[in-house]
């Protein structure tokens, strides 16, 4: 297990991938950014450390020997909400994708992917945990309001009619593209590269599946949610007037 402590640490980071490569790469990245990393091999290994301390974040890969990606996830969300959780998944695994979101996972990313891309997000994630700690209001200039719908940029939280919708950060990066310009029709590309602005390896379709998901999360608080429209052949866009 690596333990390295820079100067102005920001954070504990858990990477969790039998694949040496990934867990030297990922952790060289983010000691560079200021985190401290920890690394284990399987899920098995990790768990016997969590059991007894969670770290602030956890980078977690979905295939591995003896418990994998999905187990750990259960279990830890079995100790912490609260936990940010970012699954790396190959590009065949939707299903998997799938379940790790529901499971409770942040969000994810396709093998191989961009350093980039993953840094960033370990950096939305650590922001949100840290501005919500912050009692202070946010000035309105970081806010979008579209009738029911609040998007806190800050944050990168989302509200509808008042209650928060459980986003992970690529769903709520596509909300915003399309919020930001009601009635206007979004591709599929360019929710892509909303969603994964750093990331070429992840496939068009998967917009579908986030959209679906949006959709649900939207649903799970107002059954009547229909502000996201389907425009057959070109993609989607945000109802005018939605609320």
């Amino acid at each position: 297990m690596l333990a390295v402590m820079p100067e102005g640490l920001k954070g504990v980071v858990a990477i969790v991938d039998d694949e040496q490569s990934i867990r030297e790469t990922v952790g060289f990245a983010l000691q560079r950014e200021g985190y401290r990393v920890e690394t284990f091999a399987d899920g098995a290994l990790a768990w016997e450390t969590f059991e007894h301390r969670l770290p602030d974040l956890v980078v977690l890969d979905i295939l591995m020997p003896r418990v994998d990606g999905l187990e750990l996830c259960r279990r830890l969300r079995g100790r912490s909400e609260a936990l940010p959780i970012i699954f790396l998944t190959s590009r065949d695994e939707e299903l998997d994708r799938v379940l790790g979101l529901e499971l409770g996972a942040d969000d994810y990313l396709c093998k191989p992917f961009s350093m980039r891309e993953l840094v960033a997000r370990v950096r939305v994630l650590f922001r949100r945990i840290a501005l919500n700690r912050e009692p202070k209001a946010l000035p309105a200039a970081d806010t979008l309001t579209l009738g029911a719908l609040t998007l806190d940029f800050d944050r990168h939280l989302a509200r509808w009619k008042g209650a928060v919708v459980s986003l992970t950060v690529t769903e709520f990066l596509i909300v915003a593209a399309l919020a930001r310009r009601p009635g206007h029709v979004k591709s599929r590309k360019q929710l892509l590269e909303e969603g994964y602005p750093h990331d070429a390896y992840v496939s068009e379709r998967t917009v579908d599946s986030h959209i679906k998901r949006l959709r649900a999360k939207f649903a799970e608080i107002d059954p009547a949610f229909e502000s996201i429209d389907t425009v057959h052949g070109l993609g989607y866009r945000y109802r005018e007037g939605g609320a």
